[in-house]
């Protein structure tokens, strides 16, 4: 056992004086792009990969702040020194995928997006209402959604005080007719007086001029009035039947003119300052893929929905092809600058 035992010892040290040498004649490989050694001649100095900051010329000594070896830095590569930097071969950029673009001095622009739905323009909305009491003899529009024009016929409304009140128009121009031959000046200025209240009345109950009109020239009354449309646009509701009895008041129809429409964005709270009245808007519907539709902001709703934490923006937009319908889902963007100090930049 004794033996063996010396045996191994020389062997043991030989090894170790073998790994000391080899060790010492060694140098460990380097990179930056291509695999080089510590030999190069254009080497102008030796830095640490992680402190930059230290320069060496020694290409056996460790950095003195981590102790890790250094690597060498050639003399093309010393215009960045002192400065945090990364070299790469041009293999390893065009893995990488680098892109550069020149350096321009422009505002910063955030973009804010927004869902939300087209509605009627309200100022463009008519009610067809009863101006008299009466009885709705006939419809001229039986459902909703039939396109209709400035001075359609819309009801036909049978009514006994519509009835009195043309009697009455038509005594006041005989009354006018047998004055021509009197004296009175009085009496004649009375008589047209008469008049003239009588045919205002009729226009307040729903009579145009030509209907007032046809009244004088028949000399005879009628019993029934036709409700004409006030607009050009689409029946919305209609709220009535034939044969119904109806007060002075009561709504048959709701027109809708939508060759312009609304669109009402639901804008976050935190997005508020970016968003200003005259803003440009970019809108696109699910109907209409790819097509961009583009107005401005007209409104900011100035309360805030408790439940949703948002506010209602509406932009006023032409539709003169009658794309955009009531009720359909949009997605709008807004692009807002950023000026100095953060605020938001008139585009």
């Amino acid at each position: 056992m004794k033996k063996i035992l010396l045996f191994n010892i020389p062997i043991v040290i030989l090894a170790f004086v073998a790994g000391m040498l080899f060790k010492g004649s060694s140098k460990p490989i380097r990179t930056d792009g291509l695999t080089e050694h510590a030999s190069h001649s254009n080497v102008a100095f030796y830095t640490c990969s992680m402190h930059p900051s230290v320069k060496l010329q020694d290409p056996n000594a460790k950095c003195p702040i981590c102790a890790m070896d250094l690597i060498p830095v050639t003399s093309g590569t010393d215009d960045l020194a002192g400065f945090p930097s990364l070299s790469l071969s041009p293999r390893a950029i065009k893995l990488a995928e680098i892109e550069t673009t020149a350096v321009e001095r422009k505002f910063v622009e955030t973009e804010i997006r927004m869902v939300g739905k087209v509605e009627y323009d309200e100022t463009r909305l008519s009610y067809i209402t009863a101006w008299v009491p009466g009885r709705l003899d006939r419809l001229y529009v039986d459902y909703t959604g039939v396109a209709v024009n400035r001075g359609d016929h819309l009801v036909d409304l049978y009514s006994p005080d519509l009835l009195s009140a043309q009697e009455e128009l038509l005594q006041a121009i005989q009354t006018s007719e047998s004055l021509k031959a009197s004296e009175s000046n009085f009496l004649k200025s009375k008589s047209l007086a008469n008049i003239e209240s009588t045919k205002e009345k009729l226009r307040l109950w729903g009579l145009s001029e030509d209907q007032i009109s046809a009244i004088e020239e028949s000399g005879t009354s009628s019993d029934h009035i036709t409700i004409n449309s006030p607009i050009s646009g689409i029946v919305v509701h209609k709220d009535a039947l034939e044969g119904m009895y109806v007060k002075t008041g009561n709504r048959v129809y709701t027109i809708a003119d939508l060759s312009k429409v609304w669109v009402k964005l639901d804008a976050y709270e935190s997005d508020l300052p970016w968003l200003h009245y005259g803003q440009a808007v970019e809108f696109r519907t699910e109907a209409y893929p790819g097509q961009v539709f583009k107005g401005q902001i007209a409104f900011i709703d100035p309360i805030l929905n408790s439940s949703t934490r948002t506010v209602k923006i509406r932009v006023n937009l032409p539709n003169p092809d009658g794309k955009l319908k009531p009720d359909m889902f949009v997605r709008a963007t807004v692009k807002s600058r950023v000026a100095k100090g953060g605020a938001c930049h008139e585009s």
